[in-house]
């Protein structure tokens, strides 16, 4: 009885390392790690032990007795992984780096940014005596992307929450929230408090269309809106069209695909789930019963991952189509192609609300005088006019510079040598690699800057702290940890009352009063541990 890896899984490797015969793959240093949509499962030498399905913090693994009928594709998909990376060497050992030793007594890091990458990053530093890391955002709450961007109908990959919980819980470890570096505090704070500063701050902003009409209201973000039915306090109260019965994704990546079910699910469906509250009532008397997926390239270049293409084929109550498929396959299809194929051959069902998938076809303008009505678009030489009311691009993240720090344009990264940018100070993330991969991406990712910095302390190249230590200074609200535990437990608190895994706190004066209420909190400026 194998188990089977059954989505896009995290793949921090936790799995990896548990599992007794080395049997998933690919493992951190082998080909492919950090770049493929999930890791996979032999089931020709796989013993049917469990070990993994413990260490997944996402849930990802399930014996293939336990699967759906939604997940039995991925049975062959975990298959079909060894038939092309037979990976005959099982020697298990190779993955666990041998632990280096510290010289130094004491190691003072400030961390900027509290999503994946920055609690990744804390945790390798807090495997070593004599470390303390203080993890800054400009937010009340941490976690960033997997909180705020992880759609709510995926509540299995929001587990990893209780991962970061672990981190945290670690001796040396404290947040500064609520913070804001250039306004709080600056880099030249950070660095006079620490021996180290790592930036691992993201790609905040999307990129943009370039099209006459996007400046009209009713054409959007899809980063905006992912925000705002996640409760993201910067963009909890924006109001979105939900008024016409079409709206059109730009995009064909996984956010994409997260928009377009967000917006024809069951909103009962939904109130199952953290998603914000006010998103939700909106959802609840939106008349959209058509999302139309825009993608400009072709079905086989489509960015989305073929495990995000199966839940959607997967969807009940709701048509999932692909329109001006051709008529055969191609001799070189691949499993994603093979699934849009049968997609395309889907008879929709009359009055369903449906998800439509377009391939090659380019937008050329957003039509509408004080409001989006609509958009033209270029499918093969030809142009066409599509009514909507609602238009949101989704064609990817972007960086913005950081203060004190090179940055390329052209990549919307910064400069550095495997997280290096100059002794002292470092990036890891979106801000290191641009905005590609998978929450556990951030993990290799983190260890590789950590090791970089390591490395720096042990040839005496990190200058010495001249401040008062991490506590100094900063704004006269900062949350620290007692603070977000008491969002937390608040949260997940009026979630039991509801049966639903929290209710999240969405306006920033309602988050620091939550955080100010954690008992013993002192009187006066700041609520750090």
């Amino acid at each position: 009885m194998p188990y089977v890896v059954t989505r896009s899984c995290c793949a921090d490797a936790s799995c990896v390392l548990a599992c007794p015969v080395n049997c998933i793959h690919p493992a951190p240093g082998e080909p492919g790690f950090g770049q493929t949509e999930m890791l996979y499962v032999d089931p020709r030498t796989c013993v049917d032990c469990g070990a993994c399905t413990t260490a997944c913090p996402v849930d990802a693994l399930k014996p293939h007795t336990g699967l759906t009928e939604a997940e039995l594709p991925f049975l062959e998909l975990n298959r079909a992984y060894y038939d092309a990376h037979p990976h005959e060497d099982r020697a298990p050992m190779a993955l666990v780096p041998a632990q280096r030793r510290l010289s130094a007594a004491e190691l003072r890091v400030a961390v900027v940014g509290a999503g994946p990458a920055g609690l990744f990053a804390a945790d390798e530093l807090l495997r070593y005596p004599g470390v303390t890391v203080t993890v800054h955002d400009r937010l009340p709450t941490p976690y960033g992307l997997a909180r705020a961007g992880v759609a709510p109908d995926h509540q299995d990959t929001k587990q990893v929450a209780r991962l970061f919980r672990t981190v945290e819980s670690q001796p040396g470890f404290s947040y500064r929230l609520n913070t804001e570096i250039g306004r709080d505090l600056h880099h030249e704070d950070l660095v006079r408090d620490h021996h180290a500063v790592i930036y691992a701050v993201g790609a905040a902003t999307d990129r943009r269309l370039g099209i006459d009409g996007e400046e009209l209201p009713g054409s959007a973000s899809a980063t905006d809106f992912v925000a705002w039915y996640n409760g993201h306090p910067d963009h909890s109260a924006t109001p979105y069209a939900l008024d016409g019965e079409r709206a059109v994704v730009i995009g064909n990546g996984n956010v994409a695909l997260d928009v377009a079910r967000v917006l024809t699910a069951d909103p009962d469906a939904l109130a199952r789930t953290d998603i914000s509250d006010r998103a939700l009532a909106a959802l609840r008397t939106s008349r959209v019963r058509e999302v139309v997926v825009l993608g400009r390239r072709g079905p086989a270049e489509a960015a989305f991952t073929l495990p995000e293409l199966l839940a959607l084929a997967a969807l009940d109550g709701v048509d999932v189509l692909v329109q001006g498929w051709p008529t055969d396959l191609p001799p070189d299809a691949t499993p994603k192609t093979r699934v849009l194929a049968e997609l395309a051959a889907r008879t929709p069902v009359p009055g369903r609300r449906r998800i439509v998938l377009r391939f090659r076809t380019r937008p050329t303008r957003i039509l509408g005088d004080d409001r989006v009505t609509g958009l033209t678009v270029e499918t093969a030489g030809a142009v066409e006019s599509i009514e909507a009311s609602l238009v949101l691009r989704a064609i990817g993240y972007r960086a913005r510079p950081v203060p004190g720090l090179p940055f390329d344009e052209p990549t919307g990264t910064v400069p550095h040598q495997r997280g290096r940018v100059r002794p002292g100070v470092y990036v890891a993330g979106w801000i290191k690699r641009g905005p590609n991969g998978f929450i556990g991406t951030n993990k290799s990712c983190a260890q590789e800057t950590v090791s970089a910095l390591l490395d720096d302390l042990e040839a005496g190249l990190l200058p010495a702290p001249t401040g008062g230590g991490p506590a100094s200074g900063g704004p006269p609200e900062a949350v620290g940890l007692d603070g977000w535990r008491a969002i937390d437990e608040s949260e997940r608190a009026a979630g039991r009352r509801q049966g639903r895994p929290r209710v999240k706190l969405v306006d920033r004066d309602q988050l620091l009063a939550t955080a100010r209420s954690t008992s013993g909190r002192p009187p006066a400026r700041f609520l750090l541990t």
